[in-house]
């Protein structure tokens, strides 16, 4: 790694034009040199918590291939700054880069809990799985300021409503009392994320999210407790963690994970140069090799945007993680599955207490 001009603490690298705006902010060589005179910080890098108001907290997904129906973020950006990440882009549409900002400026949405509650009250409502993370970590480092997921939890459990979680960060044990009640009545399923087993990977492509001790660890913890746990070994990016598929198989697996899911890299919209730019800093040996065999996989192109196909890849390398994830699968999850959620229990709760006819 090229220590002199890389960020410490982030992923991206730099903060690229926002496509919407007419205008766009650049930092001046002169102006890094005059601050390097007068001995001053060029840029902080300090993150900032910004409230927004939405109307509404639950969003219905259209994408066909992407295994949930409804999504919620209670914060759009997202501190983790994991370099691949396909949420960078809609950081743009807020007025902000996909790059440094989408990790610096953590939008909070503190009203998500009332949201949440007047969605499921709804008369018109009906039960279906609701993901917190469909876009950015619940549980990434601003909530344990704002305690906004956890708040949202406590709707779920009051209206016996399924949920499911994606996460990477340890912090979801802190809820561990309410995902147990959840679990009782098959409310909850949780999707830990764990890219790679090498700490030193994890630090540079995810650098403010929890150790894979950690992950691995909280896969555990939940798994005594009867709460099921589906390992996202994603995304797999070549050249980097595919060569870790069988081991990392085997490792949620023995810490109780009922299943995996994987996807194969792809760089989407403003993620394509960020990407480009990360890893030429970070793992400047092995840049042009990866980039080339992610390319590889979408047909020449870091990116491929064709629902069933996208993140699932074509070609021999792709082929060849296909391959690996079916003989990881039989070994190590061959009596193991991921049970249903309950959508039944939430009628007659939807008052906020039980019918008595």
């Amino acid at each position: 790694m090229n220590s002199n001009n890389f960020i410490k603490g982030r992923g991206a690298q730099q903060n690229t034009p926002n496509r919407f705006l007419e205008n766009s902010h650049e930092t001046r060589d002169d102006f890094l040199e005059f601050c390097r005179l007068e001995g001053e910080d060029a840029d902080k890098n300090k993150t900032q918590y910004i409230p927004i108001f939405p109307k509404t907290i639950v969003n219905k997904v259209n994408s066909p291939d992407v295994g949930m129906l409804y999504s919620m973020n209670p914060y759009q950006g997202c501190e983790h700054g994991c370099i691949y990440c396909y949420a960078r882009n809609t950081h743009e549409f807020w007025g902000y880069s996909p790059g440094l900002d989408f990790e610096r400026k953590i939008l909070i949405k503190k009203a998500a809990p009332e949201l949440l509650e007047a969605k499921l009250k709804s008369k018109r409502w009906e039960a279906k799985t609701i993901v917190l993370s469909g876009n950015t970590d619940c549980y990434q480092p601003a909530e344990k300021k704002f305690g906004i997921t956890r708040a949202c939890l406590e709707i779920f459990q009051k209206y016996r409503h399924p949920v499911g979680i994606i996460t990477k960060n340890s912090l979801i044990l802190r809820d561990l009392d309410i995902l147990k009640e959840l679990a009782k009545d098959r409310l909850v399923g949780v999707n830990v994320s764990v890219t790679s087993l090498s700490e030193e990977t994890r630090r540079i492509l995810e650098p403010r999210t929890a150790s894979i001790k950690k992950r691995l660890e909280t896969i555990r913890i939940l798994s005594e407790n009867n709460i099921p746990v589906n390992a996202m070994l994603a995304p797999i990016i070549p050249g980097i963690n595919s060569h870790e598929i069988m081991n990392l198989a085997k490792a949620v697996s023995d810490n109780g994970a009922r299943s995996f899911a994987f996807t194969i890299v792809r760089l989407n919209g403003a993620i394509g140069g960020i990407f480009t730019d990360w890893i030429k800093k970070a793992l400047p040996d092995r840049a042009d090799k990866v980039l080339h065999q992610i390319e590889e996989c979408h047909g020449g192109n870091l990116n491929d945007s064709r629902f069933g196909i996208r993140s699932r890849g074509e070609g021999k390398i792709a082929t060849q993680i296909h391959d690996l994830v079916r003989l990881a699968r039989h070994t190590y999850f061959k009596d193991k599955s991921f049970p249903k959620l309950n959508h039944e229990s939430h009628l007659p709760y939807k008052s906020g207490q039980t019918r008595l006819f």
